[in-house]
């Protein structure tokens, strides 16, 4: 247990920051799952929409440090790899 005021401090703010943390990873993989489910139904414009609204969610999760960088780039390449697909 934190014993300086400044830890304890230091455990409030972690606390805080694991939150939103904990809520912007949930909120991508929401989004992530709607592509998932759009491209599942083989729906091009679906998985469109879909793909347009993760791609923003995904890389703001990367700039606010929650993914890195790459990840959120690969799998939004990945994605928009499979959506492509469905019409071919």
């Amino acid at each position: 247990m934190a014993n300086t005021t400044s830890a304890k401090k230091a455990t409030r703010k972690i606390a805080r920051r694991a939150a939103v943390n904990r809520n912007r990873k949930s909120r991508v993989r929401t989004y992530l799952r709607k592509v998932e489910e759009a491209i599942a139904t083989g729906d091009q414009a679906a998985a469109t929409a879909a793909l347009k609204a993760a791609e923003p969610e995904l890389m703001r999760a990367a700039q606010k440090g929650v993914v890195h960088k790459n990840t959120a780039s690969r799998k939004v390449s990945r994605l928009a790899a499979r959506v492509k697909s469905i019409s071919a």
